[in-house]
């Protein structure tokens, strides 16, 4: 998964933004005004930091040692830093997709609706 590839898949899921609150560098992909992803897309190697449940996070980092880790300046306990190239795109696009439905989960009602995710 290339950088550009990355961007356009965070931007795909209802009410995506990309913002630069932190550096011009580094992206920041919100749902509803939270964070679900975020990159330095120049990185390399390229990584990103994913929302996930406190268990599965555990599993994942005991199942690719070095590719998942615990997130890079985020709550260790919630968040992993999943190393782009070292695993299959499919994988990726996998946490991230559960990253975002873990942050619309924790939305008002009301907006979950409106992303029709209820």
């Amino acid at each position: 998964m290339s950088p550009d590839e990355l961007r356009a898949f965070c931007l795909a899921f209802n009410a995506a933004v990309e913002e630069f609150p932190f550096n011009p560098d580094t992206s920041v992909f919100k749902v509803c005004g939270k964070m679900f992803a975020l990159s330095d897309l120049s990185g390399r190697p390229l990584t990103v930091n994913l929302k996930c449940d406190p268990e599965d996070a555990l599993r994942l980092r005991a199942d690719h040692p070095g590719r998942i880790v615990p997130g890079w300046h985020m709550n260790k306990r919630h968040w992993n830093t999943v190393t782009v190239g070292a695993l299959p795109d499919r994988l990726v696009r996998d946490l991230i997709e559960d990253s975002y439905d873990l942050v619309v989960a924790g939305l008002p009602r009301a907006e979950r609706l409106r992303l029709d995710r209820p």
